[in-house]
């Protein structure tokens, strides 16, 4: 989770702007109802973690901002219109296939004493910019933020592809580098130069004298930057998720406003020759039917408790009013309202990208009335527990592993090709689940076996002490259906075939097995040593393998000790073992 540090001065001087006693106590106690975890809170400073939901908390500004409504039930809320700046912004269309969303805002006459005091506003500019990055650009992705001193440039601006070989003075320069160059030279450059792979012309925005202001999503140009005597801010914002930059663009905007500066709009001719005039400073309306408030939250809340309950939530609560036809849904679920039903009508703030279903206002409204006063009820319906039909098995397992000094584990079920059954020797007898939008190469699929989830576990903590003995009771999915299994291994010097066969009959014993047969396995047969492997049989079926690990598997998972392990069917043992209980 992002990390912020606020001076406990700053904060108390952007309340006192707006009428609001600064009070350590309440911030310390209260605050940490909005969505946030603090780490520390004393007379100085106050160090915060923000939680993923609430990207608007990022800086000092926009948290004190949320601060007057939460902590001091201050309407925050505006339904003001921009005035213009005058300044326009053009898109060429070939930026539709490179980076489509293109976004701007001019902030003018931001209110500082000093130098000292814009410098440090700055510092704090430039950390909100980049855990917006990360919170809301996915690592500039999604969104980059471009923050320049608009008395260095010449409105209109244009967005536009040009080739690699096209030059400017980047940020931190002092001299003209090619595209090619600053992705291959440029620190910035090195770090983000993936975001551009694959495309041959590159998006840059020039004013009026040809000048570049930036390079999205790698730099800014070196003549644009901010200093010390910036009064009034350009802001850029470009991706490919519309929400995503809005919100960006919104949340760098308060900030500045936060400051003394005052918000302006830019008329914008998108990609796809459309024109729009941003930021739309609107709140967005949002309708929630009263039933489905009272089913989650348990009771019902009254029109002031609805109010107070949104005002600390830096929103507004508007009414009620009948649901419209479209919001009538036609199998009476909570989804839809029911036929005249009242519906609950809320303006929030655009910047609130977690604001994505009615639910997510039932949650405001339970934080801004307080989860302490929503009374008291008891289920309406029984709540007996059924025990699984294998609880018991499972639970001798489990004891019988633990009393030989086997540690339990839970490794992922998402496991990959090469794990499984490629550097194991198993072959995969069953249908393969497979992900169909991977995001890394290590899982690609549910895993059908456990021991390769040890083997890794175990890989991981070579460093440790020897012997390690772990062990999972877990689930693998074969054939698209979820299947239990047990798998154990030891890392130890000593021991080989004699001490795993010891643990096997150990285990069985404990489980109340009978009728039990050891047979030798064929050679590469599973990941087991020739000639030091075994299946076991109950009443005649298989139920699982045990053995030494082959040196040339263990080697593959970087492991150079000696191992034994087994790997069990839990189904197979549920069916050949009878419960005793």
């Amino acid at each position: 989770m992002p990390t912020i540090s606020v001076e406990q001065k700053l904060l108390a001087k952007l309340l006192s702007q707006h009428g609001c006693q600064h009070d350590i106590a309440d911030v310390d106690h209260r605050l940490p109802l909005l969505g946030t975890d603090i780490d520390r809170c004393d007379d100085e400073v106050l160090d915060i973690e923000i939680f993923p939901n609430r990207p608007d908390l990022l800086s000092a500004e926009t948290l004190s901002f949320a601060m007057r409504g939460f902590l001091h039930n201050q309407e925050t809320l505006s339904n003001e219109s921009l005035e213009p700046s005058g300044v326009s912004l053009t898109v060429d269309p070939e930026l539709a296939s490179i980076r489509p969303i293109i976004l701007g805002a001019v902030v003018r006459g931001l209110t500082m004493k000093d130098d000292g005091e814009m410098d440090e506003f700055i510092k704090q500019l430039m950390d909100h910019q980049e855990k917006l990055h990360f919170a809301l650009g996915r690592g500039r992705r999604r969104a980059s933020i471009g923050v320049h001193d608009l008395a260095n440039l010449n409105p209109p601006f244009v967005v536009k592809a040009v080739e690699r070989t096209h030059s400017f003075t980047p940020l931190a320069m002092n001299e003209p580098m090619t595209i090619v160059e600053i992705l291959s030279a440029h620190p910035k450059g090195i770090e983000y130069a993936h975001l551009l792979e694959g495309m041959e012309k590159v998006p840059i925005i020039e004013d009026a004298n040809g000048s570049v202001l930036s390079f999205p999503p790698i730099i800014n140009g070196e003549h644009t930057t901010v200093q010390s005597s910036t009064r009034d801010l350009f802001i850029d914002v470009t991706g490919w998720d519309r929400r995503a930059c809005e919100s960006c663009l919104m949340l760098v905007a308060l900030q500045a406003k936060e400051r003394g500066g005052i918000v302006q709009t830019v008329h914008i001719k998108d990609c796809n020759g459309e024109d729009e005039i941003l930021p739309n400073w609107q709140p967005v309306h949002h309708r929630v039917p009263a039933r489905l408030v009272s089913t989650i939250l348990g009771r019902e809340l009254d029109d002031d408790e609805l109010k107070n309950a949104m005002i600390r939530m830096g929103g507004l609560f508007t009414g009620r009013s009948p649901a419209t036809s479209e919001e009538i849904g036609k199998d009476g679920s909570m989804k839809h309202a029911g036929d005249g039903e009242d519906m609950l009508c809320f303006d929030m703030p655009r910047w609130r990208f977690d604001l994505l279903h009615p639910v997510d206002i039932v949650e405001d409204l339970a934080i801004g009335h307080g989860y302490e006063d929503l009374g008291v009820d008891v289920p309406k319906a029984p709540m007996n527990a059924i025990p699984r039909p294998d609880n018991h098995l499972r639970r001798r397992i489990r004891t019988s592993m633990q009393g030989m000094g086997f540690m339990q584990i839970q490794s992922l079920t998402l496991s990959n090709d090469q794990d499984q059954f490629d550097r194991m020797r198993w072959k995969p007898f069953n249908e393969i689940t497979r992900i169909t939008n991977p995001i890394t190469l290590e899982h690609t699929m549910m895993r059908h076996f456990l021991l390769p989830g040890l083997l890794r576990l175990l890989a991981s903590n070579r460093h440790h002490d020897l012997p390690q003995s772990v062990y999972e009771l877990g689930t693998v999915v074969r054939d698209h259906t979820n299947m239990d299994r047990l798998a154990f291994l030891t890392a130890e010097r000593t021991g080989g075939f004699a001490a795993i066969r010891g643990r096997i009959q150990a285990l069985l014993r404990d489980i109340g097995a009978e009728n039990i047969a050891i047979e030798a396995l064929p050679e590469n047969e599973g990941p087991w040593l020739a000639g030091r492997a075994a299946r076991v049989l109950l009443n005649g079926e298989w139920v699982g393998c045990f053995g030494e690990i082959d040196p040339t598997i263990s080697q593959s998972f970087e492991l150079l000790v000696p191992l034994n392990g087994a790997e069990f069917d839990v189904e197979a043992l549920k069916t050949a073992i009878t419960d005793p209980v």
